[in-house]
């Protein structure tokens, strides 16, 4: 059997038994980009060799995984810790052995619940570690490079998992773009947002757009779109999909100023 080969710009893990492209389908697309040294491949057994995986605290409940050093994209993948079952939210490309284990530690997987397709990563691979389906939306379909029976298309505009946790669609970035909401006793609760909107450096500004490194705007039609799904939202905090993607106590404030500046360029 052929090796299951990973894009070195995205991260993205191709099928071992089908025909793999010349250019990866998902950097050859308009929110993505070819390296500028041309297509790359690797593997897992050689990501082993170079790189390992650190986890930080977030908050009491949610740690962040990375692959260091970094690697593709340099997202983070986010482990959120439930009684109902734990929860990987989106993927990066190597589960070492360490992470593995601490995972095990504290109960295992549930469930795997990607955002959008630029972080389906190697989701098979730790669908397998950890016996879990991977919950992905159906307007995404198109864009799964690695088809498994762990994967579990959905439908709708929201999913609710346990312990109040829901899958919340708001299109936009991808057709299937997704968020996870988290019920807090504390306070609104905590979003985990990929990058179906994006904190600024100065963190006072979020966007959503159709390609964030291509800087393209989403259509008119397709903000409205997003703006309605994500209108009811309420949260204080706010996670994303890199380092300086954390918001906390005032996420809902900036999101709500961000929202109407955008529906204010639109004419809304």
């Amino acid at each position: 059997m052929n090796k299951a080969l990973i894009c070195t710009t995205c991260g993205t893990q191709y099928s071992p038994v089908q025909h793999v492209p010349e250019l990866c389908t998902i950097c050859n697309d308009d929110r993505q980009y070819i390296n500028e040294n041309g297509q790359a491949w690797t593997s897992m057994e050689e990501l082993k060799k170079d790189y390992s995986t650190g986890i930080s605290k977030l908050s009491g409940n949610i740690s962040a995984l990375k692959m260091q050093p970094d690697f593709a994209l340099a997202n983070r993948a986010l482990l959120v810790q439930s009684p109902g079952g734990n929860i990987l939210w989106d993927c990066i490309p190597l589960p070492d052995q360490q992470t593995v284990d601490y995972i095990h530690s504290i109960g295992g997987l549930k469930a795997i619940v990607c955002s959008h397709p630029h972080y389906y990563s190697t989701m098979n691979g730790w669908a397998s570690l950890f016996y879990s389906p991977i919950y992905i939306h159906e307007l995404d379909n198109e864009w799964i490079m690695y088809p498994t029976p762990s994967v579990k298309l959905w439908s709708g505009d929201s999913m609710l998992l346990w312990d109040g946790i829901k899958i919340i669609h708001t299109g936009g970035h991808f057709p299937g773009s997704c968020v996870l909401w988290l019920p807090s006793s504390i306070d609104r609760g905590t979003l985990l947002s990929g990058d179906s909107v994006y904190l600024s450096r100065r963190k006072t500004h979020l966007s959503v757009m159709y390609s964030y490194p291509n800087q393209i705007l989403l259509h008119r039609r397709d903000f409205a779109a997003f703006d309605h799904k994500t209108s009811p939202l309420e949260f204080d905090t706010l996670y994303g999909a890199f380092d300086n993607q954390d918001l906390e106590g005032n996420a809902m404030d900036v999101f709500k100023a961000s929202m109407q500046r955008y529906r204010e360029s639109y004419e809304l």
